[in-house]
């Protein structure tokens, strides 16, 4: 399959090798298509590569073999300003991994300010601006230890959003969250993907996946082996890997 450029992220024969020998494959030939504006949730046993998968889009795993691009730009490229790549493609892990000594006001300024060089007056009224629109407006003196788990992972995902990112990751978003936290963080998710946010998600939140997916993405060792729209694929899966896992989740 050769590159599409009719979409925002494109990933072809993806392949992720690790360990001394290059034993344990990780990603195994992966083609995906994420067009604008798309919202795609990627599913799968532990171990199947999702994470891999969604690390390598911004370059925190270098692929053995396969290339993907970010809105025309090959990421794989060993040539490319990796730190315009990043800039573009904003991720929120499933540890907050927010700065601990700053205040979510502080932890959205940091970048735009020190990448981006943006006068502090500006980049104070845009993250006020963030923080209103993930329902934090009143948090913005707070430190993270005085946020609650799905507060934090909403300055996560503000921080992420204060460079302007063309396509946003989530790697299982919600999984450290208490569950009554976990509506909050996915309300925010949605109103993103109202939006038109280009968002990856990585989840088993099928609530969500019904909600604002446009197609779901089943991996299993290493590898794509089934996508869909949700309603499709939850509930007629034509590949028996699918429908085993589905067994266990739905």
């Amino acid at each position: 399959m050769a590159y599409n450029s009719d979409t925002r992220v494109c990933i072809r024969g993806a392949r992720k090798q690790f360990g001394a020998s290059g034993e344990i494959v990780a990603l195994n030939g992966v083609d995906l298509d994420v067009y604008p504006g798309e919202v795609v949730l990627i599913i799968g046993p532990s171990g199947s590569g999702k994470s891999t998968l969604l690390r390598s889009i911004n370059r925190l795993e270098t692929l053995s073999a396969g290339d993907i691009w970010v809105d025309g730009a090959r990421v794989t490229d060993p040539a490319i300003d990796i730190r315009k790549i990043r800039e573009d493609v904003g991720m929120v892990f499933q540890a907050f991994n927010l700065f601990p000594h700053l205040s979510a006001l502080q932890n959205l300024t940091m970048a735009p300010r020190t990448v981006k060089r943006r006068e502090k007056t500006e980049a104070d009224r845009d993250a006020r601006r963030l923080l209103e629109r993930v329902g934090l407006a009143d948090k913005e003196h707070a430190r993270p230890d005085e946020l609650s788990g799905g507060q934090q992972q909403r300055v996560a995902i503000a921080r992420a959003l204060a460079m302007n990112p063309k396509v946003m990751l989530f790697d299982e978003p919600t999984s450290a969250l208490d569950p009554e936290m976990i509506k909050e963080v996915l309300d925010v998710m949605l109103d993103l993907a109202k939006e038109g946010m280009t968002m990856i998600v990585v989840s088993h939140e099928m609530g969500f996946a019904r909600a604002a997916a446009d197609k779901v993405v089943f991996m299993d060792e290493g590898e794509v082996v089934e996508v869909g729209a949700p309603a499709e694929l939850f509930d007629s899966a034509v590949e028996e890997r699918t429908k085993r896992f589905l067994d266990h989740i739905l």
